[in-house]
């Protein structure tokens, strides 16, 4: 579904979203196609769900969203650093 479906058929909640199409382009993640996961009522919850999903698939690309937003700002993020366990 694009965004603008989701927003007419979820109106007023907060979504745990799944990107099925995205692509950066300016510094930006433009999402196409989204999967709309679960819906809550209040935004912690929905970033907890987030955050076991995201464990539990971290290749997988979630995002929380409130249907208030007209549109889909999303500012890519560079992460430095090392991630997991490594041995050496």
């Amino acid at each position: 579904m694009t965004w603008e479906e989701i927003r007419c058929h979820f109106p007023h909640q907060w979504l745990l979203l799944e990107a099925m199409e995205a692509y950066s382009e300016a510094g930006k993640r433009i999402v196409k196609q989204l999967s709309v996961l679960n819906t809550f009522s209040d935004s912690v919850t929905a970033m907890k769900a987030y955050a076991k999903l995201h464990h539990e698939m971290p290749t997988r690309e979630f995002l929380v969203f409130h249907t208030d937003r007209e549109q889909l700002d999303i500012q890519e993020r560079s992460w430095l650093g090392l991630r997991g366990n490594h041995e050496n």
